[in-house]
């Protein structure tokens, strides 16, 4: 479990030591939100991990993360791994929006979410899935 998360915070560290979105955009732009999401998102993820290997939930194309197969989950689990993927879901929303208002620019949140999007998958341990046109593929 501790190598699962060095990976991960060698994937945040990844993709906050990006060069740019465009040529302004600064993903290693830091707030007090940012810093507060990306903790968050850290501490969740020991409970994803073993979820993201069993295939049970998979990156998506467009930078966030969906329950992929239900039946990897056992049904008492099922409920708490929707939980799982909403919050991050929703911290990896307020991270990208974050980011592009740290940056002075929210109309760049579409690219900033586009640019994590590429790097969450290009980082992905193997074995895991993720999206790829629209189907699921596992790296």
């Amino acid at each position: 479990m501790q190598k699962l998360m060095m990976g991960f915070l060698i994937i945040l560290a990844a993709l906050f030591s990006a060069n740019s979105v465009n040529a302004a955009a600064d993903l290693e732009v830091n707030t007090p939100a940012i810093a507060a999401l990306k903790n968050s998102m850290q501490a969740r993820h020991t409970q994803l991990a073993p979820h993201y290997g069993s295939g049970a939930i998979g990156l998506t194309s467009d930078g966030l993360i969906a329950v992929r197969d239900t039946t990897a989950v056992p049904l008492r689990d099922r409920q708490g791994i929707n939980a799982l993927v909403a919050a991050e879901n929703a911290d990896r929303n307020a991270l990208y929006k974050e980011i592009a208002a740290g940056n002075g620019h929210p109309e760049w949140r579409g690219d900033i979410q586009s640019t994590f999007a590429g790097r969450w998958i290009d980082k992905a341990q193997g074995g895991w899935w993720y999206q790829k046109e629209g189907s699921w593929v596992k790296k």
